[in-house]
């Protein structure tokens, strides 16, 4: 008992050490620090595509949009450099309330939930939304689609707009896929801000977009509300920005400054500005001329394919001896240790792994702040344990009973007879098994973009918006993941041959 007590007060020192080392330290003036640092970091998404952030098909890895330009004026006026974080459009405000940079800027809207969330600047873009319908239908409202499916992105004001009709709402990651679908009639319209209209959807010539706003709306940047004096410092480099020009210059610059932008001023200087719908006919911006697949692209996607490799066989290296552990553990140890195995196999099978890596990454960011690659190789890790176990489990479970009691016969322990007997053999036995879980984690591995890990499929799906096209940067995809896992099955076969001792298998 006194043993048992020495060692929770241990473990528990450990533990508050480890949550202290890993734990950043307060920050008294997020300002401050920023310009210690010399950096000012900001998180979008390049998924979101142009004109927002987008990748520079003229400079390999460099970014462009009319945000790329904002946040580099607002870190020039402050006094310091900009620095572009990828983060999944969806996970924006959780990342930011982590810490993993200083300012959200990509298309945030402004609404309550938002404002009782986070500190929100000073607006810099006015958006209204656009309805588009398919060219040949006679709708000009919302109000004329009542039962129809009307498509927007998920988390927008769109969406909002939509629950006060009685449409079907189809939600969409993308910001490209919705007018695809609306111009092959999948869905009957789409509702989004005019910026994404004017580049992705009325262009099409299957796709019309009604005239005038539904409603209007901002976009503003967001920090945490503990960094009130970062947010002050924006909201006035942005009001200098209104006030001198610079930023009309630079919404000019991507062709985007309306009617509409007039209520910067009135909103900079304290003045609200209506968000009624208001009547304004449709101007269609210049569309953004896309990029094409060359060399460049080829490079970003093997830099892809290398980070999902390193994260699959980063994680699979955990998997197969913690899996190992578990199922020996349930096979061979106490009641206790057996119970506790087994509860983690089915708590890991029965969730998914999507859930698992958001509870990783974002639901123990208060504990542990693991990077997006350490989290993406542990979640992956910690998951297929749970289904290695299984196999090993089964692997041994094959085995004649005659093996377990020969060594016994010997005179070997439980241990020697598991690492001299049973578990060469029913290796041999599982590696068929584990070479197929081996590439279902290498397929597995496209879920950790939700947490800002650009692997092979986000970097496709960046590039399919930023193509417009999905057929190719599809094949491509999809020809690096064969590239990778089909030599790895012929190694597998290779290694369970010269094993089996057999030169003629019945299957190649």
């Amino acid at each position: 008992m006194r043993r048992s007590g020495v060692t929770r007060i241990a473990l528990g020192l450990l533990a508050f050490a480890l949550v202290a080392l890993i734990s950043p330290p307060a920050r008294a003036d997020a300002l401050a620090d920023i310009r210690a640092r010399g950096e000012l970091t900001w998180g979008g998404d390049l998924q979101g595509g142009a004109p927002y952030v987008f990748e520079d098909a003229t400079s390999p890895g460099g970014i462009r949009g009319f945000e790329v330009d904002i946040a580099r004026a607002l870190a020039r006026r402050l006094g310091v450099q900009a620095r572009f974080v990828q983060n999944d459009w969806s996970n924006l405000l959780p990342a930011l309330e982590r810490g993993d940079f200083d300012v959200l800027l990509n298309g945030l809207e402004d609404t309550p939930a938002r404002r009782a969330r986070v500190r929100l600047t000073l607006p810099y873009f006015v958006y209204g939304e656009t309805l588009a319908v398919h060219a040949g239908a006679p709708y000009a409202s919302l109000a004329e689609l009542g039962g129809k499916r009307v498509a927007t992105l998920n988390h927008t004001v769109a969406e909002e707009l939509l629950k006060q009709h009685p449409v079907e709402i189809v939600l969409y990651e993308g910001q490209q896929e919705p007018y695809f679908d609306l111009a092959h009639g999948r869905v009957d319209a789409v509702l989004l801000d005019h910026v994404i209209a004017n580049i992705y959807g009325c262009p099409l010539p299957e796709v019309r977009c009604v005239a005038g706003d539904v409603a209007r709306g901002v976009y503003v940047a967001a920090v945490r509300r503990d960094r009130p004096e970062l947010g002050s410092a924006l909201d006035a480099a942005l009001a200098a920005m209104i006030a001198d020009g610079e930023l009309r210059r630079i919404l000019e610059r991507y062709e985007l400054w309306d009617a509409r932008q007039d209520e910067l001023a009135r909103r900079a200087t304290g003045v609200n500005a209506a968000n009624d719908a208001v009547n304004t006919p449709y101007v269609a911006a210049s569309e953004v001329v896309p990029h094409s697949f060359d060399l460049a692209q080829a490079l970003l996607f093997l830099h892809g394919a290398l980070f999902t490799l390193l994260i699959s066989v980063g994680a699979f290296a955990l998997a197969l001896p913690l899996g190992l552990v578990l199922a020996v553990a349930r096979g061979f140890g106490s009641r206790t240790v057996s119970f506790a195995a087994a509860a983690y196999v089915e708590v890991f099978r029965g969730t998914p792994v999507l859930l698992q890596l958001y509870v990783l990454y974002f639901g123990l960011a208060p504990l542990v702040r693991l990077g997006p690659f350490e989290a993406a190789m542990l979640g992956l890790g910690l998951n297929y344990a749970a289904y290695e176990a299984e196999v090993h489990r089964g692997a041994l479970l094959a085995l004649p009973s005659g093996q377990t009691e020969a060594a016994r016969s010997l005179g070997l322990s439980t241990g020697q007879a598991l690492r001299h007997v049973l578990l060469p053999q029913s290796f041999r036995n599982a590696l068929p098994a584990l070479t197929n879980d081996f590439v279902s984690l290498l397929k597995d591995s496209s879920l950790v973009s939700v947490i800002t890990v650009v692997e092979l499929t986000k970097r496709m799906t960046i590039a399919a918006v930023d193509l417009r096209d999905w057929v190719l940067p599809g094949l491509a995809c999809a020809a690096l993941y064969f590239a990778m896992s089909f030599p790895l099955s012929r190694l597998a076969l290779r290694l369970e041959r010269s094993l089996t001792h057999d030169s003629r298998p019945r299957f190649a």
